[in-house]
């Protein structure tokens, strides 16, 4: 069975660091899901810095929301597959004005194309309930969801790390 691990932390802790180098661990051929689509200068600038982080031979294709029929189509020419980001692929969703059974749904597809998938998929994501309960509604529904979402793949994965000042936690998995 291929390996299903998530990394989860809070920002800027190396997770997506860390999942590169863990990537390069598994095969040369890599396929990078970016989930994040600048819209502005500081965010283009943020993705064109993870992009020279990646090895040229890897590849990336560009998805806010149609990363369950992407999953779908991978065959197993590729050695391994980096989504990142989990939250912002959520985030995206929910901008979509989608009802929340909706996405609910969607990441439960997400979940079974993981399951299916036959090489390793390394998952990205950002702890976010960790801080105050926020002051509006589309906040509190994102960090429901994003913290519903979190265990939904922290179950479904093999290996689940936190990240610490750059440094991975192992929280499940074989030692």
């Amino acid at each position: 069975m291929a390996r299903k691990i998530f990394i989860t932390g809070g920002a800027r802790s190396g997770k997506s660091l860390w999942a590169l180098e863990l990537a390069k661990t598994l095969g040369e051929k890599v396929l990078f899901i970016a989930t994040a689509i600048p819209r502005d200068e500081e965010m283009k600038a943020r993705v064109e810095k993870h992009r020279r982080l990646r090895p040229p031979q890897w590849e990336t294709v560009e998805e806010e929301t149609q990363v369950v029929s992407l999953l779908e189509k991978i065959t197993p020419s590729y050695q391994a597959v980096i989504l990142d980001c989990l939250t912002l692929y959520l985030s995206n969703l929910l901008l979509l004005n989608l009802p929340e059974e909706t996405i609910h749904q969607e990441i439960e597809k997400l979940v079974q194309a993981i399951r299916n998938l036959a090489i390793p998929i390394i998952i990205v994501a950002n702890e976010v309930g960790s801080g105050i309960v926020p002051d509006n509604l589309l906040a509190r529904k994102f960090r429901d969801l994003a913290g519903w979402a979190n265990q939904t793949f922290g179950r479904c994965c093999d290996e689940v790390y936190f990240m610490v000042a750059g440094i991975p936690l192992k929280i499940k998995g074989d030692s």
